[in-house]
């Protein structure tokens, strides 16, 4: 039996902006149908992985294959086995929806009653046949995704590339779309590669390659990350969070994260810690909670995200 290529397979890759690296000598494989997440800082290369995958840009070093075909040299052949949904909208908005998908149909050589009953057959899918003939101007941004994500699919790829698709999105159009996102996964036997700054969006994926400073320093399952955290998280609620994470660091010289008023700090046994906190800070304390690490947590303890610039890319 011959086995299959994985869906991704980058070797040694490489890309530089001037005199800034973004990725530096990355490698690691997708197995197909796989959902595959990609997250780091910004800053750290992800967006840039993504783009040299849809052969939009050329590493300066290495190779990357879809499907074992090379990106940099077959790029043409590269692009019909996948669909794209960027973080920017690649819709018109003064063209229907049905107008946009045509657009998209003909990119991809696809033409008449063929191309018309594949419009038809995604726009039912997708739940969109009744704002088929509506502009695009006119739909909410959830709705615009799901056109994109219909339109990325029109051609029937095996590879669906999503860079930080539901950006902007309020969680209901979040939730709509993963739900359509995993539907049409399964039903296509669809891989996905995804590249993602939120959390939640990471605990969907059967494989999380973390990236930090164009480097890839994880390749494992989300579950597999926070198991081999092997520690509790400890965070308190305060008015002034921030003052007593200094001052834990000060004294004990733990590393502490802050966001809003909430800071949390891991420990081996997080349960002896919260008469420590009671005992220590009193009434400037209105809750602590122990719990087991999150993804978000392996993100904190893996980057130092809080340095880190703004993404070039």
């Amino acid at each position: 039996m011959t086995q299959k290529p994985p869906a991704i397979e980058v070797e040694e890759l490489s890309f530089q902006y001037d005199d800034r690296p973004a990725l530096r000598g990355v490698a690691f494989s997708a197995e197909q149908g796989a959902m595959f997440g990609i997250v780091g800082p910004n800053g750290s290369g992800k967006s840039t992985l993504l783009r040299i995958l849809a052969t939009l840009l050329r590493p300066s070093n290495g190779t990357a294959r879809v499907f074992g075909i090379d990106a940099q040299s077959r790029p043409r052949a590269v692009r019909k086995t996948m669909g794209v949904v960027f973080q920017g909208s690649s819709l018109d908005d003064k063209l229907t929806v049905r107008e946009n998908m045509q657009f998209r149909g003909r990119l991809y050589g696809m033409r008449g009653s063929k191309l018309a009953s594949k419009i038809d057959a995604s726009l039912e899918s997708g739940g969109l046949m009744e704002r088929a003939d509506d502009r695009v101007e006119t739909l909410s941004g959830g709705m615009r995704r799901r056109v994109e994500l219909s339109a990325a699919l029109l051609h029937e790829p095996p590879l669906l590339l999503l860079d930080e698709p539901t950006t902007g999105l309020d969680p209901s159009a979040r939730h709509a779309f993963w739900e359509e996102t995993a539907r049409q996964k399964k039903d296509r036997e669809l891989t996905v590669i995804l590249t993602t700054h939120l959390m939640d969006e990471a605990e969907r994926c059967d494989s999380l390659a973390l990236f930090h400073l164009g480097e890839l320093i994880a390749l494992e399952s989300p579950d597999e990350m926070k198991r081999k955290m092997g520690c509790d998280v400890v965070s308190m609620r305060a008015a002034n969070a921030s003052a007593l994470a200094e001052e834990l660091s000060a004294r004990f010289g733990m590393r502490c994260f802050c966001s809003g008023n909430e800071a949390r700090f891991n420990a081996p046994n997080g349960r002896e810690w919260v008469g420590r906190l009671l005992e220590m800070f009193g009434e400037r304390i209105d809750s602590v909670a122990v719990s087991k690490p999150s993804i978000e947590d392996v993100f904190l303890a893996r980057t130092d995200y809080a340095a880190q610039p703004e993404d070039a890319a």
